[in-house]
């Protein structure tokens, strides 16, 4: 249906595409943008109280990482849940680009990953000076499972030389893009548009800024991050995936090889809910997905709650 719609689109896609070609052409560096002056931040309930302090059962805070596209309101769902069960939560805000025809708006998680990265370095260590503790737990979805990758491994979320030493005691990923994406045949698309002499590469950073193009299966940016080992000393990874994920893709890219090392728990939704339907939006927000984040939180939690299938 993709290939399709890409021959009866061409001609509009080419136009759009061409007028986005000057701020896009570069989408693997990183970009300057003029973001707007009075830009706000969104808020989402149940997360970002700078005053709280963690507990003795639930050490660490947590920090979400929304994906492309999104921002701090993905996790309307699971903020609120874990403030409940005693954890401090925080969910940032990362990679605002102005939008191509407003650009007085923003498209939040859209920026230069590298860039993003710094980011989230910057509000990871906020977290840590507000609550004073040592260490974070990471929980992403989509670009934010791999945005957390490259912020461990570039941006001091790690420390392979004292694994002691490290940031990020856990990331939970979500549908993350950790081996790249097609985004559900787009790429594709680019592929059929290319044959018609068009710019088809410019596609996917037009609908999704540099980001987007950073994510594409192949691209450099992943190649540096899964360079040498995909894992870094010391971190517990849990990858979680569906079957009928149609936006990361192919799902299993979710995945992470530990080589070896027993770091990594890789999961589909439907080891937990076989018959589950989750989409790829739907592991922010369906019981089962979220059910599993919280018992990668904290394994006692699966052991006084069944899951929601």
């Amino acid at each position: 249906m993709i290939r399709t719609f890409a021959r009866a689109a061409a001609t509009v896609t080419a136009v759009l595409v061409v007028s986005a070609a000057s701020q896009f052409a570069a989408s693997a560096q990183p970009v300057e943008v003029q973001l707007p002056a009075n830009l706000v931040q969104p808020q989402v309930a149940g997360a970002n109280d700078w005053n709280c302090k963690p507990s003795a059962e639930h050490p660490r805070p947590v920090v979400l990482v929304h994906g492309t596209g999104m921002n701090s309101t993905a996790w309307t769902v699971l903020a609120p849940e874990l403030q409940d069960l005693g954890y401090c939560v925080f969910a940032i805000n990362y990679g605002a680009v102005p939008r191509l025809l407003d650009p007085n708006t923003v498209v939040w998680g859209a920026g230069d990953i590298t860039q993003s990265s710094k980011e989230l370095a910057t509000f990871v260590q906020s977290v840590r000076d507000a609550t004073g503790a040592p260490q974070v737990d990471l929980v992403g979805h989509s670009q934010g499972g791999m945005l957390a990758r490259q912020y461990m491994k570039f941006d001091g979320g790690s420390d392979p030389e004292d694994p002691a030493r490290n940031v990020v005691h856990s990331l939970i990923s979500l549908g993350a893009t950790n081996h790249g994406t097609s985004f559900g045949g787009l790429q594709a698309m680019t592929v059929d548009l290319e044959a018609f002499g068009l710019p088809g590469r410019l596609v996917t950073p037009f609908w999704f800024g540099p980001a987007g193009a950073q994510q594409l299966i192949g691209s450099p940016i992943l190649a540096s991050l899964n360079s040498g080992s995909e894992v870094e000393p010391g971190v517990e990874y849990t990858a979680i995936a569906t079957h009928a994920d149609e936006v990361s893709t192919p799902p299993e890219g979710a995945f992470l090889n530990d080589n070896g090392t027993a770091l990594v728990q890789n999961r589909w939704v439907q080891d937990v809910c076989p018959a589950a339907t989750t989409t790829h939006d739907g592991l922010i927000r369906d019981p089962a997905p979220l059910y599993m984040v919280k018992v990668a939180l904290d394994p006692t939690y699966g052991e006084s709650n069944p899951a929601p299938c």
